[in-house]
């Protein structure tokens, strides 16, 4: 998820234009974030993007970028290596810095992740370092150049055949690839550390993970991406990677504003980008998706418009039915409320008037289900559905609702509309 994604330029290492994008939170932002692709990757990665847009939904706003030669940024990417990466790096906190905020985490993922080892003892804003299949000798690299890479020693350079891509890399790439110590570069961090890693990753070993680790002073945390690959081509090891980096990552940060205390708190809802319904939400401190079912050609990332309808009147009736037990000291168990929703002919609506009945128009109806752990008298039963009924949800649903459309300026134009829906019903 990107909650709103800007495209953005600037001048890498060489004076060539890197290309990026910047995924920005829809409400209060926390901290701003820069990732490091894997090699010869970029950074419209699934993989990075999914982890760019999680974070952004956790309030942290992240910068990705294609490394020099690759993507969508210029210069030519034989004459690069990770000496250069590294600069390119350095070169977006710099951006980032005199346009924005310095960043207070780095992302790398695989050799990106060796990348942002190497470089976060020069960004002091850095807070936190998290890496994702992260190689801890970059030489691991050039396993992947197979029997090219004598004849780049022989010859001094050699097309290479990467994921199914050519590239030429020259020797200058296996010498610097070959004089990094990354180790040492861990060793000296002394900032927080998270090492993702999956113990079934082809191309680069979980034994990596292990040296990191060990290099690393506390604090350090390893968690294992179980089953992933290396990109991490599934969506929710991407999604879970980034879950558990922004849920570490919180610890580093200032805590979120709490919810307002206004009578009527705002939600921020924005396109993601990502699939086609899928939404970013944000009430107050809370962030969360909104979506539609796989079969309704979404994600099922989220809850869907009418599930967070049915989440309201499930939560408002609980409320409201604890407030009454306080009010009235009574004892009441556990309560639970199963909310399920309908579209059907006003004339099969059991509930409604004769009038409501007539004709054929359809209607939304909501069925709710509440239970209590522990006995029940009839008498209270009859009670616990009276005093639903008094919920402010079902009194919003059951009432006509009138919805305000206020369309901003610079849209070109600007309206304003009173929209009327049909009442809910409800047993």
């Amino acid at each position: 998820m990107a909650i709103h994604t800007q495209r953005l330029q600037f001048a890498g290492h060489s004076g060539a234009t890197l290309a990026a994008r910047l995924d920005l939170p829809n409400g209060q932002l926390r901290a701003y974030a820069l990732f490091a692709h894997c090699f010869t990757c970029s950074k419209d990665l699934a993989a990075a993007r999914r982890i760019a847009a999680e974070l952004a939904r956790e309030g942290v706003a992240v910068l990705r970028f294609d490394f020099t030669g690759l993507g969508s940024s210029e210069g030519e990417f034989a004459s690069t290596n990770f000496t250069s990466n590294v600069a390119d790096l350095l070169s977006a906190v710099d951006y980032l810095r005199n346009h924005y905020q310095a960043p207070s985490l780095l992302i790398g993922h695989s050799l990106g992740g060796a990348a942002v080892l190497a470089v976060a003892k020069d960004v002091p804003e850095v807070r936190a370092v998290a890496t994702i299949g992260a190689p801890a000798d970059v030489a691991h690299v050039l396993k992947n150049f197979g029997t090219s890479l004598k004849e780049i020693q022989e010859s001094g350079e050699a097309e290479v055949d990467l994921a199914g891509r050519r590239f030429l890399v020259k020797k200058q790439f296996v010498d610097d690839a070959r004089a990094q110590r990354i180790s040492d570069a861990v060793a000296a961090l002394k900032k927080p550390l998270l090492i993702l890693h999956s113990p079934l990753d082809q191309t680069v070993g979980i034994e990596n993970a292990t040296n990191i680790f060990v290099a690393a002073k506390h604090p350090k945390s390893f968690i294992s991406l179980d089953r992933a690959d290396h990109l991490l081509t599934k969506p929710e090891d991407a999604i879970f990677a980034a879950r558990v980096i922004s849920g570490w990552l919180t610890h580093y940060l200032t805590p979120d504003e709490p919810q307002g205390m206004a009578p009527v708190e705002h939600v921020g809802v924005t396109e993601t980008g990502e699939g086609k319904f899928q939404n970013a939400v944000q009430a107050g401190r809370h962030r969360l998706f909104a979506d539609e079912p796989e079969r309704a050609g979404g994600l099922d990332s989220g809850p869907s418009p009418y599930d967070f309808l049915s989440i309201a009147l499930g939560a408002c009736t609980s409320m409201t039915l604890r407030v009454y037990a306080e009010h009235k000291k009574l004892t009441l168990g556990r309560i639970s409320v199963d909310v399920s929703h309908a579209k059907i002919h006003a004339r099969d609506c059991e509930e409604c008037t004769e009038a409501e009945r007539g004709g054929g128009a359809r209607i939304d109806r909501f069925e709710r289900v509440i239970s209590v752990e522990g006995e029940v008298s009839e008498e209270l039963r009859a009670k616990i559905a009276e005093i639903a009924a008094k919920c402010p949800v079902h009194r919003t649903l059951e009432t006509v609702a009138k919805v305000a459309t206020v369309v901003k300026p610079e849209s070109e134009s600007m309206f304003v509309t009173a929209l009327t829906g049909p009442p809910a019903k409800f047993p």
